[in-house]
């Protein structure tokens, strides 16, 4: 379907007719958050900036393996995975500085009809700040990754069956200078390139743990904060692989060491442009300097928690980092700049007051990750919600009365699958997609013969 071409978009696409290269790069982000895509000629992308093009709608029928789910209604072996429609959103335009300044696209999947895509994760958060813009709120989101880096490729590690990989330095030693300086070249590319690629990353820097690195990506408003994410992700890995680099988002490889996080950080304004936006976090009568809007939307995430953290953590994995004494949340809990919480009120200027999210893991999808969290959190501000219990102090780990959040996908899957909140704000499509491909994911954990398992019986049993 032809899309209405503004000011703006027409000088995109005549930057991109008058550059020299005959190529563009375009790509979607599948139900995992992984980017899928393809090169297009020229000649193609001008025609599909104006009516879309055709991609596999297999992308959100098979796991992150490629394969295809058993189970699932919306696509599948029964529809013969046809081809959906995507909409190249020419205001995510950049060019890649690591592949001769290719121009590149992200892409919407739309209906026919042009209506959103239900099961496409960049439209399930479209979908939310479309709430939050009839509230009258602009949406102001960061993302913060932790990664580790290793000395390997994929030749490599399925060599060793991908066991021991190496870390590219030893040891922990978080907020090291001497270790970003043994691998200088790369830190440099990343902060350097990615601010070419519109990523700009606000700070960067050694974590606790052999080769773990933290990055902050600068916030924005909407959409383009998911788009950040996802584009960091797989910056991070073609950069990498120039230096002999694999980074790995895995919310955790080693029992020895602690998980890598996805945190969000999340605020709420007005929009204004003229004298200015006016973070509506922000009251300084407050003693935490929050406002009764502020605490309504901390108040919702509270309280669908467990209902949406298997958007948080949505591999069998990620509950690998949902453990005591490792850094990660473990409890449905808020504090005031306590780190051992789940939701972590970050009290600062009038434009710095903040809500963190404690509990995504790096292996969540951006989209959904940042889906849930504004979702959740403008469902307290809609229901007027207040909060019940006062912010934790200490480790938040060892409150008594307070009970574990889930401990596997299984249970997560399960609270979501009978949540009556989570269709309202993501669509009873996508969430019924969505928990078919974790039930999936589940089982093939299930089935499969682990390491520890024949450590553990092989001789002794």
């Amino acid at each position: 379907m032809p899309q209405r071409k503004t000011a703006d978009a027409r000088r995109v696409i005549e930057e991109v007719r008058r550059l020299p290269s005959t190529r563009v790069k375009v790509a979607v982000t599948d139900i995992d958050g992984v980017l899928r895509g393809k090169y297009l000629h020229k000649e193609k992308f001008l025609a599909a900036a104006e009516s879309g093009f055709g991609f596999c709608n297999v992308v959100f029928g098979w796991d992150a393996g490629d394969a295809p789910y058993d189970n699932a209604v919306w696509t599948g072996w029964h529809t013969g995975f046809p081809d959906a429609l995507v909409q190249l959103d020419l205001a995510s335009f950049r060019r890649v500085p690591w592949d001769g300044g290719v121009p590149f696209f992200l892409g919407d999947f739309v209906e026919a009809s042009g209506a959103p895509n239900p099961v496409c994760p960049r439209q399930v958060y479209k979908r939310v700040l479309a709430r939050a813009g009839k509230l009258g709120f602009e949406v102001l989101t960061g993302l913060e990754y932790e990664w580790f880096n290793f000395r390997e490729t994929p030749q490599s590690m399925a060599a060793k069956h991908y066991v021991a990989p190496t870390p590219i330095t030893p040891g922990m030693f978080g907020y090291s200078l001497t270790r970003a300086g043994q691998n200088q070249p790369y830190f440099q590319a990343l902060m350097e390139e990615l601010e070419e690629f519109r990523v700009p990353i606000e700070g960067l820097h050694t974590e606790t743990g052999p080769g773990v690195y933290e990055a902050a990506i600068l916030y924005a408003a909407g959409v383009e904060s998911g788009d950040r994410g996802v584009l960091f992700k797989q910056s991070a890995k073609d950069i990498g692989q120039r230096f002999g680099i694999m980074p790995s988002f895995m919310a955790k490889w080693s029992t020895q060491y602690p998980g890598c996080s996805g945190h969000v950080h999340q605020s709420l304004s007005d929009g204004k442009k003229r004298d200015g936006a006016r973070n509506l976090f922000y009251d300084a009568r407050h003693p935490h300097r929050m406002s009764k809007l502020f605490e309504s939307y901390l108040a919702g995430q509270l309280a669908l928690l467990e209902d949406i953290q298997c958007l948080y953590a949505p591999t069998v994995n990620s509950y690998k980092r949902l453990v005591d004494g490792m850094w990660a949340p473990v409890k449905r809990s808020w504090g005031v700049d306590n780190r051992t919480a789940t939701l972590r009120v970050i009290p600062g200027s009038p434009k710095s007051t903040r809500l963190e999210s404690r509990c995504p893991g790096s292996d969540s999808n951006p989209y959904l990750a940042l889906a849930a969290c504004v979702g959740a959190g403008l469902w307290g501000i809609e229901k007027g919600m207040k909060l019940k219990d006062a912010p934790l102090t200490g480790d938040a780990a060892k409150a008594a009365k307070i009970p574990r959040l889930p401990r596997s996908l299984n249970e997560a899957t399960a609270n979501l699958k009978r949540s009556k909140v989570a269709p309202e704000l993501f669509g009873e499509t996508f969430v019924e997609h969505f928990v078919r491909t974790r039930e999936w994911e589940w089982r093939q954990y299930q089935d499969a013969v682990t390491d520890w398992e024949m450590k553990r019986y092989f001789e002794i049993i």
